[in-house]
């Protein structure tokens, strides 16, 4: 049983490697850094935290729970901002865990009605399966069923952590309304096996595109706006994609989304609810809390796996003695930033 065991578990590690992905962010807008390095900084503050976490299909069993955590420090005089992204993540009933902590770095050039944005993430990942919360045939009773405190006799495999080097980079252009980005993760294409063999990491690619559309032509503030995008990913075999609109009144944002995925007519149709509450409006101090729910389209049923969930809370910030609304708008052109479409 024990060479049984071993065997069942290269083979588990194998074929999870080989066909591993990453998760994507149906509040994509709240996770910028993760969709595209070339987003870092491109706020008006001096300090962003971005939190978001995804409980993916609850009603299935093994969790699928992912968290991604940024700070950027918005750097003008530099042209761009440098910023910390973590990302965790538990996959499956085996545990899979993955850690990712990179840094990041954006570079802007400025034109009158529009802006240029380079980005480059670069850090260490950690994967490893947790056996300890695994159930063995020898910890079962074939009547009285889990033995409590048993302690199975297999043999694990003794190689249970891997870490690797992962780089990214990405760009985005605005020009006006308009604003269209790609990225590309894993492009060093690390090797993230346990067993020895070569079992590369796939790269992803991340395309997006919205507009804004100022449904208030009396006013300039953008009291009402509504926001078209689309958004595309790809990694090895597999591809989706979102399209949809938020509505944003004031400080209120609604979003309706519905996602494809390669082989399959529906993925999932999203519903989001975001509210920027505004501290300070004299220093673009404000919190932002969004909630969104994907409802399975899918084979899977949403009677099956009860949807997914996500949660992101999101905090902006301006220093004292670093300027408040005039001197920050001399700090950079007229033109339109990321965080004007969402």
């Amino acid at each position: 049983m024990k060479q049984t065991l071993k065997l069942f578990f290269l083979l588990f590690q194998l074929l999870t490697f080989a066909f591993a992905q990453d998760h994507i962010y149906s509040q994509f807008y709240n996770a910028p850094s993760y969709l595209n390095p070339a987003l870092n900084g491109q706020f008006d503050g001096d300090l962003r935290v971005n939190m978001i976490y995804r409980n993916q299909w609850t009603g299935v069993p093994g969790s699928l729970n992912y968290f991604t955590l940024s700070t950027e420090y918005n750097v003008p005089q530099f042209g761009g901002g440098f910023g910390l992204l973590v990302t965790n993540s538990s996959e499956g009933t085996a545990y899979l865990k993955k850690l990712n902590i990179s840094g990041l770095y954006s570079y802007s050039i400025d034109f009158d009605n529009a802006v240029l944005s380079f980005g480059l993430q670069a850090g260490f990942t950690r994967r490893r399966i947790d056996y300890n919360k695994l159930l063995f045939a020898d910890q079962i009773d074939p009547v009285t069923g889990i033995i409590p405190g048993a302690v199975t006799d297999a043999s694990l495999p003794v190689l249970n952590n891997k870490y690797f080097f992962d780089a990214g980079t990405g760009v985005n252009f605005i020009l006006g309304d308009f604003m269209i980005g790609a990225s590309a993760q894993h492009i060093n294409k690390p090797n993230e096996s346990f067993t020895g063999l070569r079992s590369t990491l796939p790269v992803r690619v991340n395309a997006h595109t919205s507009y804004r559309i100022n449904l208030d032509p009396y006013s300039d503030d953008g009291n009402s706006v509504l926001i078209p995008s689309l958004v595309y990913y790809s990694q090895a075999k597999e591809s989706s994609v979102s399209a949809g609109f938020q509505y944003k009144y004031r400080s209120v944002n609604a979003g309706l989304w519905y996602r494809s995925q390669q082989g399959v007519k529906g993925d999932a149709l999203v519903v989001s609810l975001i509210f920027d509450i505004f501290i300070r409006k004299d220093y673009y101090d404000k919190v932002r809390f969004g909630v969104s729910h994907d409802a399975t389209l899918s084979k899977l049923q949403y009677g099956s796996t009860a949807g997914t969930t996500e949660a992101a809370l999101n905090y902006e910030t301006t220093f004292p003695g670093r300027g408040g609304v005039g001197e920050r708008n001399n700090r950079r052109s007229s033109s339109k930033r990321c965080y004007d479409f969402y």
